[in-house]
């Protein structure tokens, strides 16, 4: 069943081009029931999956170059991925079935133009991001074989499995998805928390590095945990993204968030800590899969442990990337229904699968892979992905922050005391936490995230002069030339 979300603006044309139209048929209960698949389950487990990649693999061996400061900035970027899964429910209940989440809202409360541009951010570092979670996946395939010191190219062609494994999984369906996603959601979450709690008692305070290993200033060093720490931490806004396909949204997109996102800070936090206490700092640094020797240095004999733990991170990574797979595409598909994006991006097959986005969102982290290995090498791949992604995304969550406050203090909605300071405090602290990530990136990703940006303004300026063609968006009123001063007679 498809949305339209209307633009706030009043458009004529769109309300002839509407009147031309046949109406849309509701869709059947038995039709219903199938376009909306996912349960509060279900949600859960794509959030926790699409939040639970390879990125907490990666995290420790990034963070450790900050020291273990970085832990307290992961608790700060925790509790600002709880406020914003509390905002995306929010949001959810006033636009319940919306197409795209963050692009929905923004469209919603801004207009086309704010829409296109979160949407086209979000979009950016969905495809981007999946490039990130497929690097750190290849850290673990490598440990897994025995591959050593590998070539460019090799770890390419095993990235390529990684990114197509789970858009063919997403071309046979959803429902194959949702089964797919609560399969590895356990088979990762389970042995990740055995690190977090037994690990524990293998820990050696001596491996724990110092408060500030950057070997700079304190705000360096926030800079190097806070882009891995908030990137290990998208994924909160999944259900929202996929609202149309959740039973009762207005209920279980922002508890979906909420538990997903709080079950993932928790398993984090421990993990992150453990791994610290049981691989010492020297090891860490610079060890693209540094949970092998932390599962040697739990159980101390053979291979076997090393071997089991990248086993689970292949298939942790796996997961993550069929989630993302689905948010990639519904993200294209949402912006292509409202004629915001090329077409071919809303085509879909008998099944409901928007099946060229699949095919786009796959085949673009898979060249940005080529580029990537063919330039860099090790962990300089996964974290020149990681802030680029984490930028892009910075954009989207601001939007959808200032979209309801916008609400609240336009007074459309009466509330008052208790539930509007709440509601005020939520929004401003989403506001604020989004324009803090942004600043700790750092100045040349926000200038390289910059460059995207424009790069999609470019695309947009097509696509609108196309919608003015066939009446869908208000042609703007031009002045007319200005007439030419007639010559005055000369005087006698």
């Amino acid at each position: 069943m498809k949305l339209a979300i209307a633009d706030s603006r009043p458009n004529p044309n769109q309300d002839k081009a509407r009147s031309a139209s046949p109406p849309e048929r509701p869709l059947s209960p038995r039709n219903e029931q199938k376009a909306h698949t996912l349960g509060l389950t279900s949600a859960t487990g794509l959030v926790i999956g699409s939040i639970v990649g390879t990125g907490v693999f990666t995290m420790p061996a990034v963070m450790a170059g900050a020291g273990t400061m970085s832990l307290v900035v992961l608790g700060v970027i925790a509790i600002g991925a709880l406020l914003l899964g509390v905002l995306f429910g929010q949001l959810t209940k006033r636009i319940p079935n919306s197409d795209g989440g963050v692009y929905a809202y923004s469209r919603h409360e801004f207009g086309d133009f704010a829409g296109y541009l979160v949407g086209w951010c979000y979009w950016i570092q969905s495809w981007a991001g999946n490039a990130a979670i497929v690097s750190s996946w290849v850290f673990y395939v490598d440990a897994l074989f025995n591959i050593t010191h590998p070539a460019g190219m090799e770890n390419w062609g095993i990235a390529l499995v990684g990114l197509w494994v789970p858009a063919i999984v997403n071309l046979v369906g959803v429902r194959q998805m949702a089964w797919f996603q609560n399969t590895t959601v356990v088979l990762k979450f389970l042995p990740l928390l055995f690190v977090g709690v037994v690990g524990w008692f293998f820990v050696k305070s001596v491996n724990f590095g110092g408060f500030n290993m950057s070997g700079g200033s304190l705000y360096s060093g926030i800079g190097i945990a806070a882009g891995v720490a908030l990137f290990s931490f998208i994924g909160v806004e999944a259900a929202a993204i996929t609202a149309k396909r959740v039973r009762d949204p207005r209920r279980n997109v922002g508890r979906a968030s909420v538990l997903g996102t709080a079950a993932s800070a928790m398993l984090y936090v421990l993990v992150t800590a453990a791994v610290f206490g049981l691989v010492p700092h020297h090891a860490l640094l610079g060890n693209g899969s540094p949970f092998v020797n932390a599962f040697q240095g739990i159980f101390h004999h053979g291979t076997w442990p090393g071997k089991f733990i990248a086993a689970l991170a292949v298939i942790s990574g796996i997961g993550a990337l069929n989630g993302w797979t689905l948010i990639v595409t519904e993200t294209s598909r949402a912006i292509a229904q409202d004629d915001l994006f090329p077409r071919p991006f809303a085509w879909s097959d008998r099944k409901g699968t928007a099946w060229f986005g699949i095919l786009v969102g796959t085949a673009l982290p898979s060249l940005l892979m080529l580029w990537r290995y063919e330039t860099s090498t090790g962990l300089t791949v996964f974290t020149y992905l990681v802030d680029l992604t984490v930028v892009t995304v910075a954009i989207p969550y601001f939007f959808s922050a200032i979209a309801q406050l916008t609400y609240l203090v336009s007074r459309r909605r009466r509330v008052q005391g208790w539930t509007l300071a709440r509601d005020l405090s939520v929004a401003g602290a989403s506001v604020l936490f989004s324009m803090w990530v942004t600043f700790a990136s750092g100045y040349q990703v926000v200038y390289q995230a910059l460059v995207v940006l424009l790069a999609g303004l470019i695309l947009y300026a097509f696509l609108n002069a196309r919608r003015q063609r066939l009446g869908e968006a208000t042609e703007p009123v031009d002045n007319p030339p200005e007439e030419p001063v007639a010559a005055l007679p000369r005087s006698a």
